[in-house]
């Protein structure tokens, strides 16, 4: 049986991680043990950290609506509130947005949350 040459995979293998581990310090870069284990914790800090984008934007649009409300003098649970008893469904997302950049529109919204309300 003849011998089969087991470099190019493993050399692929090796390659792919350093590639990865590109721009980090030290041996973490360059040292394929060290590289190795430097790349599974990233891997797991990229999964974790996309799962925390969601929360952290949606904590920011609450804030800025919050702080909108309070100029019109209503808090954001009574405008939340208000908003569902007038049967109105837009995502923070989009109230955030209108808050910012559309106060006409926004302030609208304010009166018919308070008016479902009252």
């Amino acid at each position: 049986m003849s011998r089969s040459p087991r470099a190019v995979p493993s050399h692929a293998r090796r390659k792919k991680v350093f590639k990865q581990a590109k721009g980090f310090r030290g041996r973490r870069k360059n040292n394929i043990t060290t590289a190795n284990a430097a790349v599974d914790k990233s891997l797991q800090h990229n999964y974790i950290g996309r799962k925390e984008r969601k929360r952290n934007f949606r904590a920011l649009w609450i804030q800025r609506i919050n702080a909108a409300c309070r100029e019109h003098g209503v808090t954001y649970s009574r405008f939340i509130s208000g908003l569902a008893g007038a049967g109105i469904e837009i995502d923070r997302k989009v109230l955030s947005d209108l808050a910012i950049h559309e106060p006409a529109a926004f302030k609208a919204l304010v009166d018919q949350a308070s008016a479902a309300k009252a």
